[in-house]
């Protein structure tokens, strides 16, 4: 179902319910006002910046990966409303998880950390460089390493699965590059990265966009969930391909259709009623902390790719605004200080589609996609489309950027007799150690 922007007053009206957000789609000022509040909510759950913690991190249930997003989220959201409050966290966020090497494999989170989570904190630098964010020093660019299995190292869980989030990562990536630095290689990437998901079904031709699929059988059994995220960095990637390789001034022009294909499928399969869901989960009440973030991503995509592809403007600005409308309702909740601290009556829910009303449901997710989805409603037509190292980009590549200082996994030396019996010996210390214990707490009980 396509929308018209001529129900702005209706916009008004699904935005004004009592104790929610009150937000005026046609003033950018209230855009802005709304978006502050809610984000005030969201940096309240980091901790990051404070004393013996550790910058970058965000608490326990989150994962090192949303940290990365959030960051990312708050770059956008000093392009989209000039304010400064949050950029001191975010730059020292990015540069501390940058790690030794500039790659974003930090020792905190090196043995556990997979590609689609290097990827997250990688699009989030890009984007700094895009929105011409203010500079670090120049000794902390980041570089990148491409896989696309889901895993780094083998002894994670997830090695032999293939995950369109890792590659999605890779296509975006390789594609904002190419655009960025003018440099044939990455658009190669690009184009390899999209024909290996073509050709493994993972997209569809209908322009689906699947979970992922397990090496063990040669990729044959595809996981069919259709996350929002997934399809939303697939969808900014054709775009960037499609400006990067001459927009609408070049008739052959091959990304134009996927970009409207996969526009096409995102408006028929993630929206209802003009507002974004999240298919697999959230009608089911199933949505972990992971998956409670996704929507928001799908709406910075939607509006990078605006950027992208002006001819893309009626059709995503529309389903913006109404997801806008509808997650202003569900900022309204006042849940305890131990799950939100930032304003009562301000925590926002998830189930926008749903529920008319806060359901309760509150988290990093939850505001984080709030924010996105309500800051990227100020894009338009004319807003600045990414810079580029030739159009006022002034982030700096670095070639070393990646190159170890050290290895990120050790290799150990092989294991001798000597050291057989020596582990032999503590071993049985601490096993009657603990079973000392045990009785103990077993007679004291």
């Amino acid at each position: 179902m396509r929308l018209s922007l001529s129900v702005a007053g209706t916009l008004g009206l699904l935005a004004g319910v009592s104790n929610a957000i009150q937000v005026d789609f046609n003033s950018d000022d209230s855009i802005k006002s709304a978006a502050s509040t809610i984000a005030f909510g969201l940096l309240k759950y980091y901790t990051g910046n404070n004393t013996g913690d550790v910058p970058g991190n965000l608490p326990d249930p989150y994962f090192w990966w949303e940290a990365g997003a959030m960051f990312g989220t708050m770059v956008d959201y000093w392009f989209y409303t000039g304010d400064t409050t949050y950029n001191d966290v975010t730059t020292q966020g990015l540069l501390h998880q940058a790690g030794d090497d500039r790659d974003f494999m930090p020792t905190n989170q090196t043995r556990t950390e997979g590609n689609d989570d290097q990827g997250f904190w990688a699009m989030a630098a890009m984007s700094a460089a895009e929105n011409n964010y203010p500079d670090p020093p120049p000794t902390n660019h980041s570089g990148l390493g491409w896989h696309r299995l889901w895993q780094i190292f083998t002894f994670n869980n997830g090695f032999n699965y293939k995950n369109s989030i890792s590659n999605g990562c890779f296509f975006n990536l390789a594609a904002r590059l190419a655009r960025f630095t003018g440099n044939q290689t990455y658009a190669d990437w690009a184009d390899k990265i999209y024909g290996w998901m073509e050709k493994t079904d993972l997209i569809s031709p209908e322009f689906q966009v699947f979970d992922g699929a397990s090496t063990d059988d040669g990729c044959k059994k595809i996981d069919k969930a259709e996350w929002t995220y997934n399809l939303g960095i697939f969808l900014h990637g054709a775009a960037v391909m499609y400006n990067h390789t001459g927009g609408g001034g070049n008739a052959n022009n091959k990304w134009q259709p996927r970009v409207q294909g996969f526009l096409d499928h995102t408006e028929k399969f993630h929206f209802i009623d003009g507002i974004i869901v999240e298919r697999p989960c959230e009608e089911n009440n199933l949505c972990d902390f992971d998956q409670r973030s996704f929507k928001g991503y799908l709406a910075r995509y939607l509006a990078a790719t605006i950027q992208m592809a002006p001819f893309t403007f009626d059709q995503v600005a529309t389903l913006l605004k109404y997801s806008a409308a509808a997650a202003a309702q569900q900022c309204s909740g006042s849940p305890p200080a131990a799950e939100f601290k930032g304003i009562a009556g301000t925590a926002c829910g998830f189930q926008w589609a749903k529920k008319s009303a806060f359901d309760g449901s509150v988290g990093v997710g939850e505001q984080m996609s709030a924010l996105q989805v309500m800051q990227y409603t100020l894009v338009k037509k004319t807003t600045r489309a990414a810079v580029t190292a030739d159009t006022g980009g002034t982030s700096k590549g670095d070639p070393n950027a990646g190159t170890p200082t050290k290895e990120k996994m050790p290799t150990l030396k092989p294991i001798t007799t000597q050291d057989q019996v020596a582990a032999g010996f503590i071993t049985s210390a601490m096993a009657l150690s603990v079973l000392g214990a045990c009785i103990f707490v077993v007679k004291e009980g």
